[in-house]
């Protein structure tokens, strides 16, 4: 009986088609390739891919081609972007995407958060006290930030009694929300957490005792959900008092940056405060936010 194409062999015996983009080395992409998916990538997601990143995708989305059984990139692109593979989109924006985060990281942003931000909105909006106080990790990754955010404000509750707050944590990528909402993390993840912390909020994993998870107390503090920043319309229920988004915008284009903060402005209450990572600026953009500290913004009253 004839085989399937899958199985087909070569004059040499050895499978030819789809089978043997499984088992041959990683697909070529092509220059014309290359031009459409990172055409593609920026203009759905905002990140960057100049021609020094064609390495990268190749090998990124490599992986995938052969998953799929494709002939090559040439196959992959008319699969995804010819409109018909809305779940393959998500796939290949987790293969992308960079996720590299840590707990405390910057740790001068949280020490400004409570020593300064704190007061200030408590006193101006009542954040915190006559209200929750509303938080968003924008980029949130695989979920480290928005959990340091939720610990440094228990602490801060612990010495302003009825301090209350709310955390909103999105990412573009499905796969990185994943890894957030099962809040495991290794030894190694966690040495940045102060010890005090670690004892009070940390629960060592009992099937692996080099893994600790993020205590229920904590976890109930986050809401993680999927969000595109490039979206027109965020849909946020409430207007945020503190945007954290940290090296995000450093694979943005300037005007997608602009277009961005221009967003951000929309969805925080006038005098919110943003917070940007440490190489970033927003220099020579016209939007509506004042320096107030090394990376750090806050949205003017009137803007």
């Amino acid at each position: 009986m004839q085989g399937s194409r899958a199985d087909r062999r070569g004059a040499d015996g050895g499978p030819t088609g789809p089978a043997a983009s499984r088992l041959a080395g990683p697909p070529a992409l092509s220059p014309r390739d290359f031009a459409r998916l990172s055409a593609f990538i920026e203009g759905r997601c905002g990140i960057r891919m100049p021609p020094s990143k064609r390495t990268l995708l190749e090998s990124r989305l490599g992986r995938r081609v052969r998953e799929l059984g494709l002939a090559g990139f040439g196959e992959y692109c008319e699969q995804v972007l010819g409109g018909a593979a809305g779940d393959e989109v998500v796939r290949m924006v987790d293969h992308v995407t960079t996720n590299k985060t840590d707990f405390f990281r910057e740790p001068h942003h949280f020490e400004l958060l409570v020593r300064d931000v704190l007061p200030a909105l408590a006193a101006e909006r009542g954040a915190g006290t006559r209200r929750p106080l509303r938080l968003w990790s924008a980029g949130c990754s695989t979920g480290e930030e928005p959990y340091t955010l939720a610990m440094v404000l228990l602490e801060a509750a612990r010495q302003a009694a009825g301090l209350r707050f709310g955390i909103l944590a999105t990412d573009l990528s499905t796969r990185v929300l994943e890894r957030a909402r099962g809040a495991e993390y290794t030894e190694a993840q966690v040495r940045p957490v102060p010890l005090a912390l670690r004892r009070r909020y940390l629960l060592r994993s009992v099937r692996d005792p080099q893994v600790v998870r993020v205590c229920q107390r904590v976890r109930e503090l986050v809401a993680l959900e999927q969000l595109n920043l490039l979206d027109p319309d965020y849909r946020l229920r409430d207007r945020m008092d503190v945007i954290f988004c940290r090296n995000v915008f450093i694979y943005f284009e300037r005007s997608v940056q602009e277009r961005v903060l221009l967003q951000f402005a929309r969805v925080l209450a006038p005098g919110g405060f943003l917070f940007l990572g440490h190489a970033e600026s927003i220099a020579g953009l016209e939007v509506p936010f004042d320096p107030v500290a090394p990376t750090v913004y806050r949205r003017r009253e009137d803007g």
